[in-house]
């Protein structure tokens, strides 16, 4: 339905220039600048409904890592597990073009944790709560997938 729409509206600039074409202003300034503008706005909702027939004909090449279902494969959504209680959270403003991170400190009956996260983690992890909390790598540094509490 999306991409039928998508090419309707992508038809519907094209009939604007063949107006344009047929009343003889094609050759003005105006009609030549509008043509433009009507070009762009169909190559614009054309490439998208393009992009959107790719996804559906080909669901796993659009979404790198997913499966023909659609779904993430069960490595890909497990990552480092980690348990504990959350004693401490720092937040860390990092310079322009680099994440922001968060110290957090998690006691375990042993000794104390502390994971380097990228991102604002103080009303993620509240302090004093127990937490079970997914980690992943991406680009170096601990992404939070998923924070159950208990």
């Amino acid at each position: 339905m999306v991409l039928i729409i998508l090419l309707a509206l992508a038809g519907i600039p094209l009939l604007g220039i063949v107006w344009i074409a047929i009343f003889g202003s094609l050759t003005t300034v105006d009609g030549l600048f509008i043509s433009l503008i009507l070009l762009a706005m169909s190559g614009i909702l054309g490439l998208t409904a393009l992009f959107e027939a790719k996804q559906r004909m080909f669901p796993s090449a659009a979404k790198p890592g997913a499966s023909a279902g659609g779904r993430t494969s069960a490595a890909a959504q497990t990552g480092s597990l980690r348990t504990g209680r959350v004693q401490d959270v720092a937040f860390f403003e990092a310079d322009v073009g680099q994440p922001n991170q968060s110290i957090v400190i998690l006691s375990n009956a042993g000794s104390p944790q502390t994971l380097v996260l990228e991102g604002d983690m103080r009303n993620a992890l509240p302090v004093g709560r127990n937490v079970q909390i997914t980690l992943r790598k991406e680009g170096g540094s601990n992404v939070l997938v998923n924070v159950s509490y208990s």
